[in-house]
């Protein structure tokens, strides 16, 4: 699901940026930002074309033509925060509803301002990434602690799934939830921003795991999440002692489950970082998505990541 600490222990993660460190040398600076979302982990955890593009938003100032050079541009870079009002949650719901309702079709409950709204924003803790230059929101996690979740009685995954087998995790346990990019930022860059936000999060309160729903698209009705499912090998599935049981089942049988897929690129991360699948798709007719159930512990974090996402 999402998650981690260290080389994030530059950032103040309640408000901070990218580029707020000590002004030593701007060439170190740049050395650590490119060496914290370089091409080899972006390429890694979503794949090449996605890590190209990662990279290029963070170096294009080294691109610049020779006879440009003297000319002093500042680097697109990201603010990680937390919505501490009202009006910032909304921020978070109005992006919420370009991506869900404008640009992939949900059906949400209309309102007045265009935000997607429902009964858990109260209770979450809303994790935004803005552009520094415009401090537009552009990427949003919500997360659901555990305190909050016995305070509205149940998980958003509740809803789509029986958890009873992880009733004994809940009071360790995080819920993810409403995750979005805007279209114009969907990078390896904002997506390790989220990321970094979250872990920061998970070790300042001292939990241990993060649970939630990965939304899988159904525009060809079902085939490539049908498909996409009956890839998963052993070791990317939770033990059947962590298994989550659909509500709503997609129709596997039904459906044409051996096309070559590739996983979308949130869950290839989340695959790679060490995260299980829990669950046998899910249908969610609101969002006409098939979703499955992610579980990452912070202690099962991919060796070969937890330098870069836990310090170590």
């Amino acid at each position: 699901m999402s998650d981690i600490p260290n080389p994030l222990a530059a950032f103040d993660i309640f408000n901070s940026r990218f580029e707020d460190r000590p002004k030593k040398n701007k060439k170190n600076k740049a050395d650590a930002i490119k060496k914290l979302f370089s091409k080899k982990i972006a390429k890694k955890l979503f794949g090449k074309k996605f890590a190209t593009k990662a990279r290029a938003e963070l170096t294009t100032q080294e691109l610049v033509a020779p006879q440009k050079a003297l000319t002093k541009v500042k680097r697109p870079a990201f603010q990680i925060t937390w919505a501490s009002n009202a009006s910032e949650i909304k921020e978070a719901q109005r992006l919420r509803y370009k991506v869900f309702a404008e640009e992939m079709g949900a059906n949400l409950p209309k309102n007045a301002e265009n935000l997607d709204i429902d009964d858990f924003d109260a209770y979450c803790d809303h994790l935004l990434i803005r552009d520094q230059e415009s401090l537009k929101v552009v990427g949003t996690y919500r997360v659901l602690p555990p305190h909050k979740a016995m305070e509205i009685g149940r998980l958003y995954s509740d809803s789509e799934f029986d958890l009873s087998r992880l009733n004994h995790l809940r009071p360790k346990m995080v819920e993810l939830g409403r995750s979005c990019v805007h279209a114009d930022y969907r990078s390896g860059a904002v997506i390790m921003a989220l990321w970094s936000g979250l872990a920061q999060y998970m070790q300042k309160h001292n939990y241990e795991i993060m649970l939630g729903c990965a939304s899988i698209p159904m525009a060809d009705g079902g085939h490539f999440a049908a498909s996409l499912y009956n890839s998963l090998s052993n070791e990317q599935m939770a033990p059947v002692e962590n298994h989550a049981f659909p509500r709503l089942p997609l129709p596997l049988d039904r459906l044409n489950g051996g096309l070559q897929v590739e996983p979308p690129p949130l869950i290839k991360g989340y695959l790679k970082l060490g995260a299980k699948i829990c669950s046998a798709p899910a249908w969610d007719p609101d969002f006409n998505t098939a979703d499955v159930l992610t579980m990452l512990r912070l202690s099962e974090i991919n060796p070969r990541y937890a330098k870069h996402f836990l310090g170590l």
